[in-house]
This record gives structure tokens, C-alpha cells and sequence, in this order.
């Protein structure tokens, strides 16, 4: 081929031409899990993935897991074991966190809009509450006085900088997400005048980034705004958590995150970090889809083989409801194609170019478009890559009423 057909492919070993999912071939985890459309995410890789990180990283840096880009309650257990700490975006996901072994002071709650309810069990259980407006700093003050608790709180920071080639910009400019970095000061002087715990400021600008050079500028620009606003407020920080927005590699062409360079500054940062803050100031990284993207799969089998005015059309049992990013739903301006395989003919063999589409009856449920492949017949497995975040609890599972696909961690 003259171009590539999808992005690297190293994460899984290839034996006999098939696909090995937690030291699984493909067939045997099939028949494992009984039944097909499924997700599979291998223990393994995500352990690998943070052996690597604790290497590289900074010893003292806390690594946090943002639940919210797989919330699978097995997986979530594995990553408490893991992890420092855990983000959490809703009470659903709250529950899921709670249920694990990790100290709810470690576990912070973040997003716009949190329900009264919500704010509330989050002060009962004595998680870190990340604020994102004075209106809500002030509920929580309140639910704080009703229970006779003192809240744990963070400010979340909208930056007046935004994090370069990002995927998903959550920072700079006007945004829901956070306070904007100018009217911190203020809000900062109200916390003071409140019964709340201050715990340290979240800042978060963007995700999903393969640019090594704008991470670190936007970690930079994000320690030193938070070494001016501490000045400015007189306070002391318990933690800084400075986000994440690493990203993976999806589509043909790209070409993964040069992590150790990124290691390599914060290195850097964090020594500058306690000459400005002092030593008992954590440093974290919230983390979802670098830490389980890549060692996830969607598994679907091929019920019908057509060919419709000169295109190949595979048609499966799985599709947009159970994946919706990998049809290029849930934020694609232009379509392209995830890595999509024959399970069982990865590399050799016959290879055709062939789409690959759902069982909905919408022309928006494909799967792949025009990629190249091992050659498939009806009854083949037929494997979505980079399929461990924002896919099964992404999805609009409900769409058409057709069954949702199971879900194992192997």
C-alpha cells in the first residue's frame, strides 16, 4: 500500500495471523465471552502503559484515572489498585468510585452542572470538589452548612490559553468548564470567607493531543499561572492537578505521543514547582484515554457479505450504537477510519478493500470505510482497535432497540 491503511498497530501481539487479547487468541476469547458485538480490555496493556508512565514520570507526580473515559466498574477497580487517585464526572460514576479501594480524598469530582443531589453525596463521602462557577461554590457552601460538613473543594481554572492541536479544547477563550483565570482572585478571596476545605486548583485545557512541543507549552503556561494566582491570593496549595491531553494515535498517519519528552519537562517543572509552592504540594495528571484507549477492542462478527455497484460491503452484528466514535459520530468534522482488522487474518492472506457497516438502518453506521483487509466471509470476526475509552458508555446503546454488546476485562 502507499499509504497507511490505520494507525500503528504494536499494542496487541499478531500469532498465526490472529489477534491475542490479554494472551487470548482471538477465537479462544470469543468463545469465552459466549456471544458477539463485545468489548475486551486487556489487563496487561494497561499495565504496561502505567509501569512505562511510573518510569518515565516524575516520582512524586500523582497519576490520576478520569473514570469518565471508561467507567467499566472491573476496569475502575483495576485502575484503584493502579492509580493515586480517581476523577469522576456524575453520581453514577461517583458510586462506581467508591466502590474501589481508593480514599475518597484521592477521588475529585469535576463538570459543569452537578445536581444538588450530587454535590451532596460527594460532601457526605468527602470528596474533592472541583468548582466551576461562583454560583456553584455556593451551593455547596450551602449543602456544606445543612449537613454539618465541611466541604473539600478545588477551583477549576479556564486558562486564558488553550492546549495546541488539541482533539477537544476545554480551555481558553469563554467555556463552561471552569472559572476564567482572571476572575480566580476574587473567587479565591470568597473561599476564604467560607467554612470550605481549599485543596489546590484544577486546570485542564484540552485532550486528545499527539504534540509533544504544545503539551509541554501548555503545561508550562499552566504551572505558571498557577504560581502567579497563589502569589497574588496569598494561599497555600495541597494539589495542583494540571490535567492531561495526552493523546493516542487513531487515524492513517499519525504517529504516537513522544511521551519521554514530555516526562522530560516535567521533570523540569516539578523541581520549579516546590521552590514556588513548597514541598507538600502535590502534582497530578488526570489520564483516561492514554492509560485504557489502546488496550481496549470492539468485537463484532460479520453477518452478511454484498457487493453493491462495485463496493464490498461487510455487514455485522455491531455498529454506531455500541461505537459510536469509531463511526465518526461523536466529534469527527471528516470521517476517518479507526484501526479496523480481520481478527483472524490481521497481516497475510487475501486482502480486499471493503466497508465495513452496522446492522442500523442509517447510512451513518459504518465502521470502516474503504480500508483494506484480510478478506472476510459471514461468520468472521471483524475487530475495532482503540476501542478502550469513549466507546461502550459513549454510545447511544438504546438506538433501534438492539441488544447492548457485553463488555470483559481479560
Amino acid at each position: 500500500m502507499n499509504k497507511p491503511a490505520h494507525a500503528p498497530l504494536n499494542q496487541f501481539p499478531i500469532v498465526n495471523d490472529e489477534l491475542l487479547i490479554g494472551g487470548l487468541p482471538l477465537p479462544q476469547l470469543v468463545e469465552q465471552v459466549g456471544r458477539t458485538p463485545f468489548y475486551a480490555y486487556a489487563q496487561d496493556a494497561i499495565r504496561q502503559r502505567i509501569e512505562q508512565l511510573r518510569t518515565l514520570l516524575p516520582e512524586d507526580l500523582r497519576l490520576h484515572y478520569a473514570v469518565k473515559a471508561n467507567p467499566y466498574p472491573p476496569l475502575v477497580q483495576l485502575m484503584a489498585d493502579l492509580a493515586d487517585g480517581l476523577d469522576i464526572a456524575s453520581s453514577g460514576e461517583l458510586t462506581v468510585a467508591l466502590n474501589t479501594a481508593i480514599d475518597p480524598v484521592n477521588i475529585s469530582f469535576a463538570g459543569p452542572g452537578k445536581r444538588n443531589e450530587e454535590l451532596r453525596l460527594a460532601i457526605q463521602a468527602g470528596l474533592t470538589i472541583n468548582i466551576e462557577s461562583p454560583n456553584e461554590l455556593q451551593r455547596i457552601v450551602s449543602i456544606g452548612e445543612s449537613l454539618s460538613r465541611q466541604p473539600r473543594i478545588a477551583v477549576r481554572i479556564n486558562p486564558d490559553f488553550e492546549l495546541k492541536s488539541s482533539g477537544m479544547k476545554m480551555g481558553g477563550g469563554s467555556s463552561p468548564f471552569g472559572i476564567d483565570a482572571e476572575l480566580v482572585p476574587q473567587v479565591l478571596q470568597q473561599i476564604k470567607e467560607q467554612d470550605v476545605h481549599l485543596k489546590g486548583f484544577h486546570i485542564f485545557n484540552g485532550s486528545q493531543n499527539l504534540n509533544a512541543q504544545n503539551l509541554i507549552e501548555a503545561q508550562n503556561a499552566t504551572f505558571e499561572l498557577a504560581y502567579n494566582l497563589v502569589a497574588q491570593a496569598s494561599i497555600e496549595l495541597e494539589t495542583l492537578n494540571i490535567g492531561g491531553g495526552f493523546g493516542i494515535p487513531y487515524f492513517p498517519g499519525e504517529e504516537r505521543l513522544n511521551i519521554a519528552a514530555v516526562a522530560e519537562n516535567l521533570h523540569q517543572q516539578t523541581e520549579h514547582c516546590v521552590e514556588h509552592l513548597g514541598k507538600d504540594t502535590e502534582v497530578i495528571v488526570e489520564l483516561g484515554r492514554y492509560l485504557v484507549g489502546e488496550a481496549g477492542v470492539y468485537v463484532c462478527r460479520v453477518i452478511d457479505k454484498k457487493i453493491s455497484r462495485g463496493k464490498t460491503y461487510l455487514v455485522t452484528d455491531g455498529g454506531m450504537h455500541h461505537h459510536l466514535a469509531a463511526s465518526g459520530n461523536f466529534g469527527q468534522i471528516i470521517r476517518k477510519n479507526y484501526p479496523v482488522v480481520n481478527g483472524t487474518s490481521v497481516l497475510n492472506g487475501k486482502r480486499e478493500t471493503v466497508n465495513v457497516v452496522g446492522p442500523l438502518c442509517t447510512p451513518l453506521d459504518i465502521l470502516a470505510s474503504n480500508m483494506e483487509m484480510g478478506a472476510a466471509s459471514p461468520g468472521d470476526i471483524i475487530v475495532v482497535l482503540q476501542s478502550g475509552a469513549y466507546g461502550y458508555s459513549a454510545s447511544p446503546l438504546k438506538f433501534l432497540s438492539h441488544p447492548p454488546p457485553a463488555e470483559i476485562l481479560v
